[in-house]
């Protein structure tokens, strides 16, 4: 299991200076007298450090709000857990290539992470102009983590809540790589709204488009290149099974996604494609900043039964599972719940 604390100030400033140093400046809204130029291999190393070993309770991230979306993780306190000392990679993907929606950041920088750790190719789509940052960083960090016999990373930058950019990005990952062995759709966006009168018809269709017409879109390109033994695996959310007031559209489509996690998964049996999902629960990810006020951010997770947030390193290994066949193989339309819990019906 993976534990997680915060350290002080004192004892996170000492970690600091023992570390690399080089050019890579990183930007930062921290208080305290935390250099703001270390390499990016020293920046997951405080971040693993910062968080680890609290087990449960008392957990309280720095209040922090960003304003836009999509959130991003390159200015988040702490930084986001995306790789774990404890993750023990087996080739599991060796000689795989992934296409990840929304791998730039959270959960989808971890899933990359961990499949290129497992020996596939990897890549990953952002939003230009809005992402640029996290997406370099990501491509940085699956150069070095990728193995010797698989293919550089790639990052593609579309909008996919429209057909033509999802035909785009899967023709690009075609042409660089041949094939595409596993399909990840988990691009997402939400906004906090406190009735459904809050919600016009611009909004919904953009968190629609973004949340599950990508799915439709990303999903009916890159099958055509597909073959017996892929998988597709969905980003749905335990907001499916519980529900959530305050994200009443972000909820629905999440619910959507799982229908067509199963509805596809029958549909394409006999292909041989397994089609699955994840439902993670409260993930520290960017998606939190940009969406909630500063005292809602510091206390998030707190509601779930072990009391705190989940981490991306601890989302991702369920991504590694539903992909490899020898691990998952007679599963298909069937949904996996890190959620620190809550339980759920299925």
């Amino acid at each position: 299991m993976f534990t997680f604390r915060l350290l002080s100030p004192s004892r996170l400033s000492s970690t600091i200076a023992s570390l690399p140093i080089n050019q890579t400046r990183l930007t930062s809204h921290r208080k305290s007298s935390v250099p703001a130029i270390f390499s990016l291999e020293s920046q997951r190393l405080i971040s693993r450090v910062r968080v680890r070993t609290m087990a449960s309770g008392n957990q309280q991230f720095p209040p922090q709000k960003q304003k836009t979306q999509p959130g991003k993780e390159h200015v988040m306190d702490p930084i986001p857990q995306f790789v774990s000392n404890d993750y023990m990679p087996s080739t599991k993907l060796k000689g795989k290539v992934a296409l990840v929606t929304g791998g730039d950041s959270g959960i989808g920088r971890a899933v990359c992470h961990c499949f290129a750790q497992e020996g596939a190719t990897v890549a990953f789509t952002y939003l230009k102009a809005q992402e640029d940052k996290d997406a370099q960083d990501t491509l940085e960090m699956l150069r070095k983590a990728k193995t010797s016999d698989a293919k550089d990373p790639m990052a593609v930058s579309a909008d996919l809540g429209f057909d033509e950019n999802c035909k785009r990005v899967v023709d690009e990952v075609m042409n660089a790589y041949g094939k595409i062995d596993i399909l990840v759709n988990n691009a997402a966006e939400q906004y906090k709204a406190s009735s459904v009168e809050e919600i016009d018809e611009e909004r919904l269709e953009r968190v629609f488009r973004t949340n599950i017409f990508s799915y439709f879109f990303v999903t009916r390109h890159a099958l055509k290149h597909m073959k017996e033994g892929s998988s597709i695996i969905n980003t749905t959310s335990v907001n499916a099974y519980k529900g959530n007031a305050k994200l009443l559209d972000y909820t629905s489509t999440k619910g959507a996604i799982v229908a067509f996690t199963r509805g596809l998964a029958l549909q394409i049996v006999e292909r041989r494609i397994r089609v699955n999902g994840v439902a993670p629960g409260p993930i520290w990810t960017p998606l939190i900043p940009a969406s909630f006020d500063e005292e809602e951010t510091a206390n998030f997770g707190s509601q779930v039964p072990m009391k705190r947030a989940g981490q991306p390193i601890e989302v991702a290994p369920c991504f590694v599972f539903l992909a490899c066949n020898h691990c998952s193989s007679y599963i298909t339309g069937q949904v996996l719940h890190p959620n620190g819990g809550t339980i759920v019906n299925g």
